[in-house]
């Protein structure tokens, strides 16, 4: 099971976007969407019956939609790193993808890889599409690619190296799900101070990401737009990952988070989407409501409201 999903965050198109990602990449599907009711969701400005949360697999890799209203905006900051084999595959997942979007860099023979372009999508959705071998990304086709600019430029391997040693310490960490450092390149001189990240690959809990640095002038950073849900098996889990990874305090809200680089989390018991998918509205009601109202989730008051206690 996965254990790390990235959460995206759009304003009303995610069911759209996930339509139109699912029909590009292999091994895709959607999942069962939840909807905006009349229960007292309609806190993000949605009508009813839009779609609220909706999962979907690329290349057999999870992910989640939520049309949240307009409050965050995506940014290069968080792209996703695509490795195809084929010259074919690139062409046609780029083709889709570039559709009413934007260039950030040519798709075109780069030192790194014989094809390659980076870009963002009708959406604002940020996607770097390479050329290259599977088996050098883990066999994961799709991997998070963390760029670090301004204010957190320099701060590539720090965070790195504190992501990894959070992950593996974790309750719930496995030898079989390795954190480990898969290779670092470093600049050695020009624009970008030498020493720093040019490419860092790293696994966390045996999924593979990516940092670098970049002293070149950005007008964007990370937001919440691109969070990184951490699912928990119990209290344990979740009391580790919120006191390893919050640092600040004003965005702490609903199991949400912000790290000490500005990259926001979701630390999310699995228990949590089956006690509101509950199809008696009552229970599930009383659950979000409590869950609303949180900071770091509680389980056992969750299960509580639940069962009416």
């Amino acid at each position: 099971m996965q254990k790390i999903t990235p959460h995206l965050w759009f304003d009303r198109e995610a069911e759209d976007a996930a339509r139109l990602y699912a029909s590009l990449f292999p091994d895709s599907a959607i999942g069962t969407v939840s909807r905006y009711g009349k229960t007292g969701q309609e806190v993000h400005g949605q009508p009813e019956g839009q779609a609220m949360t909706v999962p979907f697999t690329l290349a057999g890799y999870d992910m989640l939609g939520l049309n949240g209203g307009p409050h965050f905006r995506f940014t290069p900051a968080i792209s996703f790193f695509v490795t195809l084999e084929t010259e074919e595959a690139v062409n046609a997942i780029w083709s889709g993808l570039v559709a009413d979007g934007t260039v950030l860099m040519p798709l075109d023979r780069y030192d790194w890889s014989e094809k390659y372009g980076w870009l963002s999508d009708r959406y604002g959705v940020s996607w770097q599409i390479a050329l290259g071998d599977c088996a050098e990304v883990g066999h994961q086709a799709i991997c998070p690619s963390l760029l670090f600019v301004g204010a957190q430029h320099g701060r590539a391997e720090a965070a790195m190296e504190h992501y990894m040693a959070v992950f593996s310490t974790s309750p719930a960490a496995s030898s079989t799900a390795p954190t480990a450092v898969d290779g670092i390149l470093r600049y050695d001189g020009g624009p970008d101070p030498a020493g720093t990240v040019k490419h860092a690959q790293f696994r966390l809990a045996g999924e593979t990401f990516m940092a670098m640095d970049s002293a070149a002038a950005h007008d964007f950073g990370f937001t919440e737009a691109v969070s990184f849900m951490v699912g928990c098996d119990n209290q344990a889990e979740v009391d580790h990952y919120w006191s390893g990874l919050s640092a600040v305090p004003d965005a702490e809200r609903c199991g949400w988070l912000k790290d000490r680089f500005g990259v926001s989390w979701q630390i999310v018991p699995r228990i949590l989407p089956r006690l509101l998918a509950d199809p008696d509205p009552a229970r599930s009601a009383r659950v979000m409501q409590a869950m609303l109202a949180m900071k770091k989730i509680d389980i056992e008051v969750l299960k509580a409201e639940h069962e009416g206690r």
